[in-house]
Parts: structure tokens; sequence; C-alpha cells
């Protein structure tokens, strides 16, 4: 009897749900100057039946309410919530609705504190991937680009970012969100590494030097965060031909897909026998890289992404010693894979989606001299993010979490003609969780609060981080931001091989900035001072022995940065002047005691110039670098200290020209690059003999750059594409 009731139940149910009427509904949203608004979210009270708008501020969902009055309601952060009375009757539905935007809407107060954005013209230092490509001295590498904004120190003889007194490791690198164990390709001392990623695989770059946001962790001084493109504009083919490599590329574009495929083949041995070189090449640099792209949107606002690469690097170099033999050489042999599949999607009442995935392999094997060393390094990362941007008129959220499988594996052989060998090893898992609003308190103050908690297995250790962040907005063009917030970082993976069983290293940051923007001018002046304590700490005469590690290290970094950019003043030029202060000391790794680290510089400078010659289809590009003397180690002048050498200043000034033509009816760049046009022999350190000679001095060379100059030549031709192309525009 039960049964036959439940049946009769369901089937009323049923029946009434089939007679209930679907009503389609769709629409846009805009703002009051009539431009699309995404992200907003449009639902029926009362119901669980709603969208949020796409990129075109479109929206379209069904429901099957009972026919009767309703009350549609839209809403977006920044923004005046607007309800619209309708009535459901199974005949489909189209309105038009526009927000206007709340007094000093929380989107004209940008919270800038240690924030360098590429993608938004709009804030701080925008550096497009157009920036990225035609900087002269970059050659188009992400790093060496972001190395002549402030907050940075140029490293030469390492390439990658150091950040505010902070070493190379203390800045994470991240793309759509998941963070890249090895960003760099694999390099040796004094040859400095590029990265891994072509700047035009991204659509926005957002270089944060401090304070940055709590969806982000595992760094002690900044984040480089990489955005990549969504669908290709079109179907097209490239080919370059340059002086150190050869590639080729395809896209291929459909309506709601896109793939790209690359091939690039680097050797630098033609071209080193060409010009001088400060070091002697028995392999010359070369390598093979090769990536696949998949775009797929889904739905009206979601997409699916997948990008994978495979890089495989050889290298054999002679480098100058201090040890009787005058001379070192150091083998390289290298292979890194790395996949990346991401995917977003829009939810119900207003909440959206932001997922991926991402596996990376890296193996190396370094032989310097007679010493072997083989590392791998596998690692799987996923990331599930909840966004609400439509919780309120005033505040969002953004809830998510992040997991690390982890496994380093090293091989060392101390001579290659004996056997002995050590097989150092750890597997770490790790997991994080966050929760961030920005929220804005009245109509000139906004702000941004969050928190983030970390998990290591490895170290038996947890972690809670606080972060802050505030703007008030002083007139339309200037606004003050503060920033302050707890960052914490496993040790690297070179010290935790040797001792597995230390403890989180930590930073603390305090950021002020005032900024002014209008009209294409931008002038940004930002104070900071960061703490750090639980640095690791080891004996430098015996650095395998595991007892002698510890986590006593501690240091701080002070100092002001200011940039000037300026698009305005000049027709057709733009250029920008970078200037940053840094006073730190620090006690970690092998200082006995605290110093001023050998990356950091007291005084940076950076002038960045580009001019379109629009008669001539060229764009001119000039940088001039300068950086006051850092510190190094004299083991022959110890009555003055520790680190208490000076080196001489660093200056380079590089120049680029991109000649814009067509060759064979084609669309073609023809660039070309060089750097330290001058020719100044910059000295970054130097290398001591193990012993003192018979008069007790430690002999020594210096380390230089591995060239006086380097001089590129590229050819860049574009086949087929389909849009107009004007040869009087600059060069993307």
């Amino acid at each position: 009897m039960k049964r036959l009731l439940l049946l009769v139940l369901l089937l009323v149910f049923a029946l009434r749900a089939l007679a209930q009427p679907t009503t389609m509904l769709s629409g846009t949203v805009r703002d009051g100057a009539g431009q699309p608004l995404p992200g907003a979210n449009v639902f029926l009270k009362t119901t669980f039946d709603g969208a949020s708008t796409d990129s075109l501020g479109r929206f379209r969902f069904e429901t099957q309410q009972a026919a009767g009055s309703y009350v549609l309601q839209a809403s977006l952060l920044g923004f005046v919530t607007v309800e619209r009375q309708v009535t459901l009757s199974g005949t489909p539905l189209r309105l038009d609705l526009t927000l206007k935007s709340t007094p000093h809407a929380l989107g004209s107060v940008v919270i800038t504190a240690g924030s360098f954005e590429a993608s938004d013209e709009h804030r701080s230092a925008a550096l497009t991937t157009r920036d990225i490509q035609t900087t002269a001295g970059a050659l188009a590498d992400v790093a060496a680009a972001f190395n002549t904004l402030p907050g940075t120190t140029r490293v030469g003889e390492d390439g990658m970012l150091f950040v505010r007194g902070g070493a190379a490791s203390e800045t994470k690198v991240y793309l759509d969100g998941l963070p890249i164990q090895n960003p760099y390709n694999a390099t040796v001392a004094a040859v400095p590494a590029r990265g891994r990623f072509s700047p035009s695989l991204f659509k926005g770059t957002v270089f944060s030097t401090g304070g940055y946001s709590a969806q982000y962790g595992q760094a002690l001084s900044g984040v480089l965060l990489l955005n990549s493109t969504d669908l290709a504009p079109e179907t097209e083919t490239g080919v370059s031909a340059t002086s150190v490599f050869l590639g080729a590329a395809r896209t291929q574009r459909w309506e709601r897909t896109s793939v790209a495929a690359t091939l690039d083949y680097t050797n630098l041995q033609p071209y080193q026998h060409l010009l001088p070189q400060n070091v002697t090449w028995p392999v010359s640099p070369r390598g093979l890289t090769t990536s696949l792209t998949l775009r797929h949107r889904t739905g009206q606002a979601g997409m699916l992404k997948v990008y994978g690469t495979w890089s495989q690097q050889q290298m054999r170099i002679g480098q100058p010693s201090p040890e009787p033999s005058g001379r070192q050489t150091v083998a390289l042999r290298a292979g890194n894979g790395y996949l990346n599949t991401t995917f977003r999607s829009p939810l119900r009442r207003g909440w959206s989606l932001q997922s991926g995935v991402g596996l990376s392999r890296d193996n190396q094997r370094v032989a310097p001299d007679t010493l072997r060393i083989q590392t791998l390094e596998q690692a799987l990362t996923a990331r599930l993010v909840l966004i609400n941007d439509s919780a309120a008129a005033r505040w969002n959220v953004k809830i998510g979490a992040e997991v690390l499988a982890q496994s380093v594996q090293q091989l060392v052989q101390p001579n290659a003609a004996l056997s002995t060998m050590y097989r150092p090893e750890f597997t770490e898992k790790r997991a994080a969780a966050f929760v961030e609003s920005d929220f804005q308190l009245n109509d000139r103050l906004a702000g941004r609060v969050g928190g983030r908690a970390e998990y290591s297995a490895l170290l038996q250790q947890w972690n809670a981080a606080p972060r802050l962040a505030l703007a008030y907005q002083t007139t339309e063009s200037s606004s003050l931001s503060a920033a302050y917030g707890r960052f914490y970082q496993t040790p690297d993976n070179a010290l935790l091989l040797v001792q597995p069983t230390l403890r989180f290293e930590q930073a603390t940051h305090s950021v002020l900035t005032y900024q002014y923007t209008h009209d294409r001018q931008l002038l940004q002046v930002e104070a900071y001072y960061k703490t750090y304590r639980h640095l690791t700490r080891y004996d430098g005469l015996h650095p395998r022995n595991p007892w002698a590690y510890d986590n006593g290290g501690s240091g701080y970094a002070r100092g002001l940065d200011v940039l000037w950019r300026d698009r305005k003043t000049i027709k057709n030029l733009e250029y920008y002047v970078s200037y940053g202060f840094l006073d730190t000391k620090r006690q970690y790794r092998q200082d006995p005691v605290a110093a001023v680290p050998t990356f950091a510089a007291r005084h940076s400078v950076s002038v960045v110039g580009k001019y379109w010659v629009q008669p001539l289809h060229t764009l001119l590009g000039a940088t001039y670098s300068f950086g006051s003397p850092r510190r190094f180690h004299d083991l022959n002048d110890p009555e003055h200290g520790y680190n208490q050498g000076v080196l001489p200043t660093y200056q380079d000034v590089s120049l680029n020209a991109s000649y814009v033509t067509r060759l064979f009816g084609q669309y073609t760049v023809l660039h070309v690059s060089a750097t330290n046009v001058l020719g100044r022999q910059n000295v970054f350190g130097y290398r001591y003999a193990s012993q003192p000679d018979a008069a007790g001095t430690f002999n020594r060379v210096a380390i230089t750059p591995t060239a006086p100059r380097m001089l590129f030549v590229g050819l860049f031709i574009s086949i087929n594409k389909k849009r107009a192309l004007d040869l009087d525009e600059r060069p993307e």
C-alpha cells in the first residue's frame, strides 16, 4: 500500500512538472556607458534559477517555475543591484538591463600595493606581450623584461627574478593559477637562465613584488602570475629564422576550439663562432622544444585549456678557474616535460569555478669536471577555486584549495672514476586552503582581506598566513594603498635533500603605495619593510652534514621603489624610468653573521624607451640599466669582515629595432637586438681557489658574462593571416 501511494505521489509531481511551462529568459547586462558587464549574477529571487553573464554581457537560462509574477535581480560587485518585475507564462522573455556604478566603485580604487600588472594598462606598470617582446636587452624573456621594473635587482650571472632583497627561489611563477616547479630552463653556474615560456602564450602577466593575494603561497618575496590566452584569433602559420634558433608554428581555429603546435630548434654553435666569447664551448648550447596547446569554449563563458611542452637541451662550457689547471669544464644535459590543464565555468547564483591540474618532470645531469650529479624532480599540483563576484554590491568572496605531490631524487658521484655514490631523496605532500574577499567600506575606501593555511607532510608542520590590503582614493586620478601579510615557504629542494626535517621559512611584508595615473601617464611610489624568520642555515665547511642545519636564520629588507611611465608627452614615444633603493641584511645558508647578500644592490635604475618611426615602419628601442656595487666575500681581506668586498657598478646599454614589412605577400617582422653595445666588462663576483698559495693568498678569477655582447637577428613570418594588417601599426 505504501509503495502504491509513493508511486501515485511521484506521478502527481511528474504530471505537475510537465504541466508547468518552461520559460526561457535571456538578454544583456550593461553599464551606464553601454559597455557589457561580464560576470554579473542574474536570477529569479526566491528560486535557484539563474545564470552569470558571459564576456559580452549576455545571459540565458530556463525556468520551470509556475506561471505568475516574479522578480528578476541583477547584481555585480561595484554596481547598484537592479530588480525587474517579470511574468512567466511559457513565452520567451528577453530583457536588457543596465547597472549603475556605485559612487567611486571598487573598480576605480585599485589595490596597487606591491602589484605590477601587465595585462591591464590602467593598473601599475603595464607591460603587454608586445612590451616584453620589444624591450631592448630582454630578448623576449619575461623575467628579463620585468627585471627593468622597480623592486628587482639585475643579477647578470643568474638571469632570474630577485625581488627586494630576496633570493631567486623566493619568487614563484604561476601559470593560470597553478605553480610551476621549474619555470626556467636548466643552466650551470654563471650562465644566465631563460624562462621556459614564450610571452606570446600570455594575455596577461602580473608581477607582485610584495603583499600579494592569499590565493598564492610558497613565496617569501613575490609572485609572477602568467595568464594564458583563450581562443586563438585566427588560423595561421608562423616561421622563424634567427641567429640562434629555427622555429615553426601552426594554429588552427574553429568556432569554439583552437589548436596550436610549435617546434623550435636552438643551436648557438654558428653564432658563437662568429662573435668573441669570454669562455670556451666544447659543446655549444643546443636544444629542441615542442608544445601543443588546446583551447575549447564550453557554453557561453566556460573555457577548457590544455597546454603541454617538452624540451631537451645540452651544453659543455669551459670557464676560467682559480685552480692550477686554469680551466673548469661543466657539462649539462636536461629534459623537461610540463602539462597544464585548467577549466573555468560560471555556475549558478553568481558563483564561478576555476580548477586545474599540472604535471611536471625535470631531469638534469650536471658534470663539473669529474663530479657527476643527476637530479630528477616529479610533481603533481591541483587547484580548485570557487568565486562569487555577485555576493553583494560591496563585497565578493573567493574560496579555494591546492594540493601538491612531489618526489625529488638525486644521484651524486663525487668522482666519475670511482664507484662511490650517494642517493639522497625526499617525498613531499602539501595541502593549502585559502579564503579572500574584496570589499568596499565607503565611497572612497576599499580593501581586500584573506587568509591562507598550509600543511606539509614532509616538515610535519602547518602555518596560517593572514593578508590585508586597503586602498583610499584621494582624487579621481590618485590613490593611497597599504598591504600587510605573512608569507611562508618550504626550504629549497637542495636543502631538503640533505636535511628534510626543517621548518617553514617565514617573511612578513608591510607595503605603502601612492599611485597617480592620468592620460597615459603613471607615477607610482612604494615604500616597504620586510622581516625574515626561520631561514635555513648550515655550516659552509660541511654543506652535506645534515646535523649542521637549522632554521635560526633571520633578516630584513626595506626600501623605496619609484616608477614613472609616460606615453603622452612626445608623439610615438613611450618610456618609463624605474628606481629602487634597497637596504637589506640577512643571515642564512652558509652566512656566519648577518650581512648584505651577494645578490643585492643598494641602488637600481632602468630607463626603457621605444619610438615608433612610422615612415620607416620601424620600432626603435633602448634600455639603460644601472646597479650600484654588490657585495662579495673577499678571502684575501678577512680583516674587513664577511661579505665586505665591493664589486664594480653594473651598467648595460642595449638597443633593438623591429622593421615591419611584407615578404612574398606575407606579414613579416625583421628584428635586430644587441645587448651591452658599449662592451662594458661587468663583474658579477669572483671564484677563489680552494687552497692559498705559498704566500698565503687565494688565487681568484672574475665571474663575467659569457660574451662581451649578445647580437640577435630574427625574421618572423606570419602566413595566411586573414585579418587585415596595417604596416603603419607597431608590431605585435
